[in-house]
């Protein structure tokens, strides 16, 4: 401790910082340039590279767009994220030595210390395994809707260990890939929107189809809608008997995640179409009897009966 409050110890600590700094410092800042630098050109060829695999899907008659660049953008993102990690752990260990401490040791120890986290990481090796296995195979893209673990919502974020959705109601929901036991693509290559359509008993079934399928042509020659419906609409005929309607199924094909906004249009001109055509949509409602007869009870008022309540 006495040699601390010496003037040759400080002279001669200055003089050892002093020797590092200018042997050193330069090196660290131009490794710490370096990694900027680089860093920014991999953001840079990763954009070029992804605009010109995406330019390569358009000019492709047989290629999906929308389908293509969902997958596209999510392999260019894990490449660029696994290659800064891998440059960031260089640049750790150069500058490392260049504080003069031996990396040797630290590798052969973070080895070991490796091959024992692996035996109780089992987890994380699993979610890890399942994330490579999903985007090689193409299960899930960003930008799909799907539902996972019975929780729907939009993709927005895919890496090799979780994926991330949001639903509607804009709450994110972050799932371990080796934890998935359900996915449920609703947007992969293309989608659809089936409906069941329930009318009364006392309609003409034919009449109704008829109906379905004038609808369904008028929409399917109009623009937005012309782009998005693949296929004409499907009338798979008389599925059910309800307890108060006949229930009809039809479906339309439509581009990948074109499904709802399809749908809601059609069931809108559907009602109108119904309301002009007087064809019922059955209700609920409630018939109250009256008597060992059973006959409705039908409920009247006298216009004097009801002057005199007045």
């Amino acid at each position: 401790m006495e040699k601390l409050f010496t003037t040759n110890f400080w002279n001669d600590l200055l003089s050892i910082l002093g020797r590092w700094v200018f042997t050193e410092v330069p090196g660290i800042i131009i490794i710490t340039i370096g990694l900027l630098i680089v860093l920014k050109l991999i953001s840079f060829a990763m954009q070029r590279f992804k605009k010109a695999l995406i330019h390569r899907a358009e000019r492709s008659d047989s290629t999906d767009i929308a389908e293509s660049t969902k997958r596209i953008n999510t392999l260019t993102d894990i490449i660029k994220t696994t290659v800064k990690v891998s440059i960031v752990t260089v640049y750790v260990i150069m500058l490392l030595s260049k504080f003069s401490i031996d990396v040797a040791p630290l590798l052969a120890s973070a080895g070991i210390l490796g091959l024992a986290v692996g035996f109780g990481a089992q987890e994380l090796v699993r979610d890890y395994i399942s994330g490579f296995f999903m985007l090689l195979e193409d299960q899930i893209r960003i930008g799909d809707v799907a539902i996972i673990n019975g929780t729907g919502g939009a993709v927005e974020r895919i890496e090799l260990r979780t994926i991330t959705l949001r639903d509607l109601s804009g709450v994110v929901h972050i799932f371990q890939n080796g934890k998935i036991s359900s996915l449920s693509n609703m947007t992969k290559d293309w989608s659809a929107m089936v409906f069941e359509i329930g009318v009364a008993y006392k309609e003409n079934v034919e009449e109704v189809i008829k109906v379905i399928e004038q609808v369904a042509g008028e929409m399917e020659i109009e623009e937005p809608y012309k782009a998005n419906i693949l296929e004409p609409i499907e009338v798979m005929g008389l599925d059910k008997f309800g307890d108060s309607a006949v229930v009809i199924k039809a479906r339309f094909k439509t581009k990948a995640g074109q499904q709802w906004t399809v749908g809601r249009e059609y069931r809108k001109r559907l009602k109108v179409a119904f309301d002009a055509k007087n064809i019922e949509i059955p209700f609920p409602h409630t018939t109250i009897y009256w008597g060992d007869q059973i006959d409705p009870l039908k409920l009247t008022m006298d216009k004097d009966v009801k002057a005199k309540q007045e």
